[in-house]
């Protein structure tokens, strides 16, 4: 090997062991490695900026959007109600979370179905109380080997098959290779029931239970008191408490409910729920904050602003009521707050006290803390006003609109619809769909560009770089080359050391240049054993996609990696022993159905 090749070994490595034993961020440390390459002249500048003008780096910034829209429209939490449904234990939620995931990445892409479940996912975790580290690896573990079962399943089994086809075509022996859709489902069903059984078993030992508990536990102690309107036509008319997701929800309790003038208190998980139900409840600002947020549910105050289009412009602050507040000793009803400030109260919170009662009956007084809905512009006109001791903006709301839910689903199936029909690319479809969401006002323009997880798409384009100067100074080609030379003259041993060596390097590089690299050397086994090269393709397409074991190594890996809070040490306990069992499982299969 040239020196170029041995630096270039080095600085992956380097970054390998940085990621696993340090808590700097990854796209630093890949960032770092690409720049060390770069100065050390591995590669020109062209080649360590390619990754980032990379299609599927590109396509994964506009589903980020896509995800957004979905969010905010509510499309995803409905989607994942209907998906995930009330799972009374994590095993149960992840078996329901991977079967529909699994069975849609074998028709379409993956990388839309996991950025449309990420959003979904989060909330519907949190409203059941499962740590979301136990639910976002085996969401892409799910999307990666549902890919495996079809021939359109991946872009990698594609590019093999056709790299085979011509192969045959040269040789004059096309006859002799028809691989159909679904023909790989004979070795790709046997390792989903796989990955599904040893997540099952095993991601309560060897992934993290989270912190999002203890975090709740010890975080805002204030009872605030909010009142919400069942709405006409909301999906909750005629369910029982606990069938509305109202029963269990986290920081927030249903303390009682008024109905056409009667009050319903000590309330039950059976009671039903009618229209214009004012259901009142406790809990902490976070919890209020996902109450607004629920379909079929508003905030049931008369001076509330009802124009969705309104609403959408507005965000929640909270402020402390002064003694010089010109409202106080009076109702929130009598205190006409929308007309004096231009905002409306969501929630009151008094001494970690439950108030009781109506929203509007409730007499303020100083020291009162106050949830309310407010222009954009209200924090920075009130700052210093002298009615209020305190104005904080809640980060993370945004008025949900649930009238466009309908306009964001059709977005995303005609997306998905687009791109597994071949009518658009990948990318073409995802352009359309982004713009299309913020045209539509799923979501703003505004919101959309925050929606972006800038470091996933740092890490993307330093991965492709990292792998370019592996390939281009032949360090992979001399690696594969001192395993393969171990094979001998079995043709199993050659499935074996094949899928270890395509499957490591998808940990490294993108799986599709890993099939790409190591497709002549399966060409020169089977032409050097005298066997057939259908099998060796075919473990080349598994392995491929077996990338289990890294974060780097597959996009899906990637978009779960921060919001399932993991390190680089999660994936490698968590899949290094996968990868091995789809290995064993791959390796024992394949030359029952493609003999040699």
């Amino acid at each position: 090997m040239e020196f170029a090749a041995y630096i270039a070994i080095a600085v992956v490595a380097v970054c390998f062991l940085a990621l696993m034993f340090t808590r700097f961020a990854p796209d630093l440390i890949l960032m770092g490695g690409v720049t060390t390459l770069l100065v050390f002249g591995v590669l020109n500048p062209e080649e360590a900026l390619s990754g980032f003008s990379n299609q599927g780096m590109i396509t994964v910034a506009l589903l980020f959007i896509v995800a957004q829209g979905l969010s905010q429209t509510g499309g995803a939490a409905w989607l994942a109600g209907s998906l995930l449904g009330h799972p009374s234990r994590i095993g149960l939620a992840q078996l329901r979370l991977m079967l529909p995931v699994a069975a849609l990445s074998s028709v379409v892409n993956n990388t839309p179905v996991v950025a449309m479940m990420i959003p979904a996912v989060l909330d519907w975790a949190k409203r059941h109380k499962f740590a979301v580290s136990q639910l976002m690896m085996p969401l892409s573990y799910a999307a990666i080997i549902g890919g495996a079962c079809t021939l359109i399943g991946t872009s990698t089994n594609l590019v093999v098959d056709g790299m085979l086809r011509e192969y045959y075509q040269a040789s004059g022996d096309q006859q002799l290779y028809q691989l159909g859709i679904f023909d790989l489902a004979w070795v790709g069903l046997p390792c989903v029931f796989v990955v599904f059984v040893y997540v099952y078993f095993f991601s309560p030992l060897l992934l993290p239970k989270g912190h999002r508990e203890e975090k709740q536990q010890f975080g805002d102690t204030r009872q605030y008191t909010v009142e919400m309107l069942v709405e006409l036509d909301s999906p909750l008319i005629g369910k029982t408490v606990e069938q509305a997701g109202l029963r269990s929800l986290p920081g927030v309790f249903l303390i009682e409910i008024q109905r056409s003038g009667h009050l319903i208190t000590a309330v039950g998980p059976a009671q039903r729920l009618y229209e214009d139900d004012r259901l009142i409840f406790a809990g902490n600002v976070e919890s209020v904050v996902d109450l607004q947020k629920m379909r079929g549910l508003r905030p049931a105050d008369d001076q509330i602003f009802k124009l969705d289009t309104e609403r959408s412009q507005r965000h929640l602050v909270e402020v402390v009521i002064s003694n010089s507040f010109p409202q106080v000793g009076k109702t929130v009803k009598e205190g006409r707050f929308r007309s004096t400030y231009g905002a409306a109260i969501i929630a009151v919170a008094r001494e970690g006290q439950r108030i009781k009662g109506r929203i509007g009956d409730i007499i303020i007084k100083p020291g009162d803390t106050l949830l309310i809905e407010a222009g954009r512009s209200f924090e920075r006109q009130q700052r210093y006003v002298r009615d209020f001791l305190l104005v904080r903006k809640i980060d993370d709301y945004s008025p949900v609109s649930h009238e466009r839910m309908g306009i964001a689903l059709t977005i995303f199936a005609a997306m998905i619809v687009a791109a597994a029909s071949g009518l658009l690319s990948m990318l073409e479809a995802a352009m359309l769909a982004a713009g299309a969401m913020v045209f539509f006002r799923c979501t703003r323009a505004e919101e959309a560009r925050r929606s972006i997880d800038w470091s996933v798409l740092v890490v993307i384009g330093a991965s492709i770089a990292l792998g370019q100067a592996l390939d281009k100074t032949g360090a992979a080609m001399a690696i594969a080359q001192s395993f393969i030379d171990l094979v001998g003259d079995s043709p199993r041993a050659a499935l074996v050391m094949l899928f270890l060596i395509t499957a490591g390097f998808s940990a490294m590089i993108s799986n599709v240049a890993a099939a790409v690299l190591l497709f002549p050397f399966a060409v020169a086994i089977s032409n050097e054993l005298g066997v057939s090269l259908v099998p060796m393709a075919i473990t080349l397409m598994i392995a491929a996609s077996a990338s289990f074991s890294t974060p780097i190594g597959y996009q899906t890996n990637l978009m779960v990696y921060g919001p399932g809070e993991y390190r680089f040490s999660d994936f490698l306990k968590m899949g290094l022993p996968l990868t091995l069992l789809v290995g064993v499982t791959t390796v024992m299969l394949i030359p029952m159905v493609w003999s040699f």
